[in-house]
């Protein structure tokens, strides 16, 4: 076997290993919701959340994966190193944002590692402005949009049971959160097992092994899906913590609701080809099912300190890569 093909095959393991640290990560995502309100134990609500980020292999295409790996970066500046710094850069990133409880963005830790180790390379040319625009803009409208569509869900549930027994209404809505759940995951699968599917496909196309033409080979986005369901049913407990019990308390209804908003989100945007953030989308869909409440049902500190976190993601995850891609024994 070639060192150049052992190098790819190295690379793929890493970016198989963000990936999983992807699920690691954002368990909390899938399962902080449902958790939190007690439709299903921390066990149970992992095994569910993973088999349906698995599941979403099976129809949802490739998007998203298209858009990181040709629209993020110019090809023709695209190597294993850069690749490999990139992945670097977003899995320190995750592992420092996971240790203090942190609920930030690994899409956006990938796509500022990404971005990064190739400016380092080749300077800020090398970056497809319109690609990374578009990933810009919803970072701020991923949360504003989550939060406008479970805010608003709460309030037509609110008025289509008002008249309806509050533990009735507890009773249907523990029931129809699994399936909000499992939605959820669903879009959590897809839109950032993609992003994975993605790096990997642009190495196997700069390397020569795709051919003349950019596609994402069916085993990537098996070993993807797989990858990710694996993180998730390991869980991120620490973050779990802060999702679903630190920022705003959760009944059943809520967790619906919250779920519900997430899941439009995400798989609308998997469809679109955007790459959003699935803990922006979730966090603000918290948010607004907070505020049906009460303002002050919600812990604004926290929330304040958690979109830090988000404006920090890129350009230090960026630095990270950056930094890895200048000591990578070229």
């Amino acid at each position: 076997m070639s060192a150049s093909l052992l190098l790819v095959a190295f690379i793929i393991l890493v970016a198989l290993l963000f990936d999983y640290i992807n699920g690691f990560h954002d368990a909390a995502n899938s399962i902080a919701t449902v958790v939190s309100t007690r439709v299903l134990s921390p066990m149970q609500a992992v095994v569910w959340a993973a088999f349906f980020n698995f599941v979403a292999a099976f129809g949802f295409g490739v998007n998203v994966a298209k858009t990181v790996g040709k629209g993020v970066v110019e090809s023709a500046v695209v190597d294993h190193w850069v690749i490999l710094a990139g992945l670097s850069g977003a899995i320190i990133w995750d592992l420092i944002t996971w240790y203090y409880g942190i609920p930030t963005s690994s899409s956006h830790a990938l796509i500022g590692g990404f971005a990064g180790a190739a400016v380092v390379k080749a300077g800020f040319g090398s970056l497809i402005y319109s690609g990374l625009g578009k990933i810009l803009v919803f970072i701020v409208l991923a949360p504003l949009l989550g939060l406008v569509l479970s805010f608003s869900l709460m309030v037509g549930v609110y008025w289509i049971f008002r008249r309806t027994h509050p533990g009735r209404v507890d009773g249907l809505f523990r029931r129809l959160q699994l399936v909000s759940a499992a939605a959820y995951s669903l879009g959590h699968g897809t839109n950032d097992a993609q992003k994975t599917m993605g790096i990997i496909a642009i190495l196997l196309f700069s390397a020569g092994y795709l051919g003349s033409e950019f596609y994402v080979p069916f085993w990537v986005i098996l070993a993807a899906h797989a990858a990710i369901a694996l993180g998730t049913l390991a869980g991120g407990w620490r973050i779990v913590k802060t999702m679903g019990m630190r920022l705003t308390k959760l009944r059943p209804v809520g967790g619906f609701c919250a779920e519900t908003a997430g899941a439009l989100m995400l798989i609308g945007t998997a469809v679109g080809g955007i790459p959003v953030s699935t803990t922006h989308t979730i966090t603000g869909s918290i948010v607004g099912v907070g505020a049906t409440q009460r303002i002050s049902a919600v812990r604004w500190g926290l929330a304040g300190r958690i979109i830090w976190a988000w404006i920090l993601t890129i350009p230090l995850s960026a630095l990270l890569a950056g930094a890895t891609w200048l000591i990578l024994p070229r």
